[in-house]
């Protein structure tokens, strides 16, 4: 059984129903800015998730810590999944 994935498991109608509710509370005019105004927002909170990330691995090169292991675990769980797809994939197209 294959699921299509949906935005935060709501439905379109779902969506349509919290847009309809979103106008009649705060308007059509003031939709755009809203949606700025969180645009702005996300890329803030974006931009400061990658500088607190950037110094964290600055700190920790420049302490001597060893880096790499997050990307040696990351190529191995890539792996794992990657092994665990191959054998999912054999057993979907016998059922």
């Amino acid at each position: 059984m294959i699921q299509n994935p949906t935005l935060l498991f709501i439905s379109g109608p779902e969506i349509a129903f919290i847009l309809f509710i979103a106008i009649m509370v705060f308007g059509a005019d003031k939709l755009p800015e809203i949606a700025r105004g969180l645009g702005k927002g996300m890329r803030t909170l974006k931009d400061a998730t990658n500088d607190i990330k950037h110094e964290i691995t600055k700190t920790a090169q420049n302490s001597g810590i060893d880096t790499s292991v997050a990307s040696d675990v990351k190529k191995e769980i890539d792996k794992v999944k990657d092994d665990i797809e191959d054998f999912a994939g054999s057993v979907k197209r016998k059922m």
